[in-house]
């Protein structure tokens, strides 16, 4: 999959080097068919990208009810599949965070 093609339709000015570094991080999600794509219908999955990748990763600081509104913003603003890499790439460029891949 072009993971920059997937995220220039919603970032025209997508960093090709942070993406690249997001793709190196998350290698092994990417590798499967189902944690290739994030479930927003799954409240389970929803919590796991709050805690794990808003929080820990990002380091976010924002109220869980904060971080939930801004996953669902992405996710209501991504057409079809919503792409693991993409979600987190327009949730770290949301929070300003694109610093922790590099950019």
């Amino acid at each position: 999959m072009d993971y920059l093609a997937d995220i220039k339709k919603y970032s025209a000015q997508a960093n090709e080097a942070v993406v690249a570094k997001m793709a190196r991080t998350y290698a092994l999600a990417l590798q499967k068919q189902d944690s290739r794509t994030v479930s927003f219908s799954d409240p389970a999955e929803l919590e796991r990208v709050r805690t794990n990748y808003v929080k820990k990763k990002l380091g976010v600081a924002d109220s869980d009810e904060s971080i939930d509104a801004a996953i669902k913003k992405v996710g209501a603003g991504i057409h079809g599949q919503k792409n693991r890499l993409t979600v987190y790439y327009l949730l770290a460029e949301h929070y300003g965070k694109l610093s922790v891949f590099g950019g």
